[in-house]
């Protein structure tokens, strides 16, 4: 068994070698110099990431601010367009069956079914025909006006 003597010896004998060879000045300096590198390390870690998410929030900004400038300037150039007589007189054209200065306005019936099928028969007739490479050669060189 261990009597209280001997707790009393160990304690005494701890608190000397801590007092004398551990706490000593330069162990202290050490210590807190360690304690203040490390520190220092972790907030600098702190800042700098901060400091990234940051510069990447700016970038994200930035790039839909350029966005929105270029979906301004868009509106812009089509408003000038919309304000052109040019624009103007298309659209009169296709809403309000308008004519220009000197044209005259021909109305035609819509096609009949007759008319609708020989187009898509001479269509057809047009694909099945199988040219030679020769003739190729000559629709590419001499193109049929």
């Amino acid at each position: 068994m261990v009597s209280m003597s001997d707790i009393k010896t160990w304690y005494r004998r701890l608190r000397f070698k801590l007092k004398h060879d551990v706490l000593v000045v330069d162990n202290v300096v050490l210590i807190l110099a360690i304690v203040l590198c490390l520190v220092w390390t972790y907030q600098s870690i702190v800042a700098m990431s901060r400091n990234w998410e940051l510069s990447e929030e700016i970038t994200a900004r930035r790039r839909d601010l350029e966005l929105i400038e270029m979906e301004v300037e868009a509106a812009e150039l089509e408003n000038e367009y919309y304000k052109t007589e040019e624009y103007q007189e298309i659209i009169a054209r296709k809403f309000l069956d308008k004519e220009g200065y000197g044209e005259n306005m021909v109305i035609l019936p819509e096609n009949s079914e007759e008319a609708k099928n020989k187009h898509s028969e001479t269509v057809a007739e047009v694909k099945e025909r199988q040219y030679s490479n020769f003739e190729k050669w000559m629709m590419y060189l001499f193109p049929k006006y």
